[in-house]
């Protein structure tokens, strides 16, 4: 889960400090927040993420108090037929089982937070493995009942064309978690002011895009309606292995950008990964919507790769 980054950040700051660790382990039906989602509580009260939106974490909280007390590893399921639905239960209708750990050798090592950190800097995935009969995590597996939970790479949106579209992309990028990179060689068009909050890169888009080192958490869009600009980043970012490749434009463009790509060496099959014209069709109309049905053919996409 890419929201799991705040919990890391925040195990890290308190490090050597009391702490429970809870984690959604399984979900029936509509569930309010998917499998691997965490809630890191501090012994002082204070806490970072949810495993439930808000209907159970009260419950967990004190569940988590007694962890750290010394009450060892727990699990527990929660659902509308609680007897306390609305205290501590799910009133949409869904069910959930959530681990509490003690944050420690005997529960989840404080390393494996570190481990995790290092291994989505680097763009990696990593499995960590809870023994679900004495509630400790580690990388190995053990010989009975266990839960893994998959790290993804953090996903990371790179928009080639810094145009109109872009800002609102990069905007709704951004409310999702997605760290985003905006590139163009135009540095009239490239600025802090049209861009605030966004990494800007003013590299040639091929150049660019094959140093940020695209992977199957990586969504590359292009924007520009440019070719220059945008064919050698399209190319760079099928070649890096790119888990959305995107491309404005209507489909009589995209027909004629298909055999310029065929043109330069890419094969059907690599054509065929773009995304063109870009984004769900939802009739949109204007900057503002063209954005979003970018933003939600990319997610559609990245949840297809398994990427969270």
């Amino acid at each position: 889960m890419a929201d799991n980054d705040s919990v890391i950040t925040a195990a890290r700051e308190w490090a050597g400090s009391p702490m429970a660790l809870a984690t959604v382990v399984s979900t029936w039906g509509s569930a309010p927040r998917p499998r691997g989602s965490h809630l890191l509580i501090h012994a002082d009260g204070r806490f970072e993420g949810s495993v439930s939106g808000g209907c159970v974490e009260a419950d967990i909280m004190a569940v988590a108090a007694e962890v750290i007390a010394g009450a060892g590893f727990q699990r527990r399921r929660y659902g509308v037929a609680d007897a306390a639905a609305w205290e501590a239960g799910l009133p949409c209708g869904g069910e959930i089982e959530v681990m509490v750990q003690p944050v420690g050798a005997n529960g989840f090592d404080p390393a494996l937070f570190e481990a995790i950190a290092a291994a989505r800097t680097e763009g990696e995935a990593l499995e960590v493995v809870t023994d679900l009969a004495n509630g400790r995590s580690g990388l190995e597996r053990p010989a009975g009942e266990a839960f893994i939970n998959r790290y993804e790479p953090p996903r990371r949106l790179l928009i080639v064309g810094a145009v109109q579209i872009a800002q609102v992309l990069a905007g709704l990028a951004r409310e999702m978690g997605i760290a985003t990179i905006v590139i163009d060689p135009r540095g009239r068009f490239l600025t802090e002011a049209r861009f605030p909050n966004v990494t800007l890169d003013d590299r040639w888009p091929d150049e660019a895009v094959a140093a940020w080192r695209p992977d199957g958490a990586t969504a590359v869009v292009t924007l520009s309606h440019d070719a220059k600009i945008d064919d050698p980043a399209l190319v760079a970012a099928l070649k890096g292995g790119a888990g959305y490749v995107a491309a404005l434009g209507s489909r009589r463009s995209h027909q004629a950008r298909r055999e310029r790509l065929a043109a330069v060496g890419l094969s059907g099959e690599q054509i065929d990964r773009i995304d063109g014209p870009a984004g769900i069709d939802i009739g949109a109309v204007g900057p503002a919507e063209i954005a979003l049905s970018i933003a939600a053919g990319m997610v559609r996409a990245l949840h297809d790769r398994g990427c969270q």
